[in-house]
């Protein structure tokens, strides 16, 4: 079986297979989407990238043609270098991505730690001795007299 025709175009079965590798590809995206396994805004860039791929197995020449463009003898070495690309761009946007919730982490376990300082001296302060209640070494704290009542549900506005 030869892959390249006698015209030097892709073969028939080749483009078969990556036509249908793309709808696979498709239906993965939309079934993690479903699942809530990916977010939407990620689900739009790979429904794109399988767009892209479906596209360049349609149009046999396109591939040619955007080669011809960039200066690449090969094709396929133009296609690894788009690839190469796109995964350079996905791999620094997750990074700072990354580097956000890292410090978005440190921050939120900053407020916690600051939250739980506040709680403890609350409760040393109730006891009026500075020593912590048999209730605060519990895990249960002791009733305070700055606490609001819940919010009623008929005075929210969401529902």
């Amino acid at each position: 079986m030869t892959i390249l025709a006698a015209e030097g175009g892709i073969d028939t079965r080749v483009q078969i297979v990556a036509i249908a590798v793309t709808i696979l590809l498709f239906a993965l995206v939309i079934e993690l989407v479903r699942r809530r396994r990916l977010v939407e805004r990620y689900a739009l860039l790979w429904m794109s990238a399988a767009l892209a791929l479906f596209v360049l197995a349609i149009w046999r020449d396109l591939l040619e043609i955007g080669s011809d463009f960039l200066g690449i003898a090969v094709p396929a070495n133009a296609l690894f270098l788009v690839a190469f690309a796109v995964i350079f761009v996905l791999l620094l946007h997750f990074s700072v991505a990354t580097s956000r919730l890292g410090d978005e982490t440190k921050i939120l376990a900053q407020e916690v730690a600051r939250l739980d300082e506040q709680q403890r001296k609350l409760r040393s302060n109730l006891n009026g001795d500075g020593a912590p209640t048999a209730q605060a070494d519990r895990g249960t704290a002791a009733p305070s007299h700055t606490e609001r009542p819940a919010p009623s549900s008929a005075r929210t506005s969401d529902q």
